[in-house]
């Protein structure tokens, strides 16, 4: 029996939100006010899910993952969930794959790339998460 969450479940999700409130204290989050909703193409089983995550004023509020319309962010992020997966392994940073084309982004740019470091921070407490992509 392994101890591996599987990605974007809802054991997952409830451990990356409580891992996400403990470890980035608001200001790590430069006390930033926020949503993004990552839509994952080419999902393993086919279908297209999502991984949701808010801040306000820099704490983590919501975490939720499923599949079909996401809730509504101030920045949609649709990519391939190996690009996702890997981001969320912390093996590529949202930034250059979004500079890349990996990701494509609706939302202002210029504020999505000032809040880069801000996602990286995130991606690297979810990058703990034993999980089973």
């Amino acid at each position: 029996m392994s101890d591996l969450l599987a990605y974007l479940s809802p054991s997952w999700r409830d451990e990356a939100l409580q891992r996400l409130q403990s470890e980035l204290p608001p200001e790590k989050m430069n006390n930033v006010t926020t949503s993004m909703s990552n839509i994952y193409k080419n999902c393993p089983g086919g279908d297209e899910q999502f991984l949701f995550v808010e801040c306000r004023d820099g704490k983590v509020t919501r975490v939720e993952t499923g599949s079909g319309e996401p809730p509504q962010a101030e920045f949609r992020i649709i990519g391939d969930y190996e690009t996702f997966a890997k981001i969320s392994r912390a093996e590529l940073g949202s930034q250059k794959a979004l500079m890349t084309g990996k990701l494509k982004l609706k939302g202002n740019l210029a504020r999505a790339l000032k809040l880069a470091a801000v996602a990286d921070r995130l991606n690297k407490v979810l990058a703990k998460i034993p999980t089973q992509y």
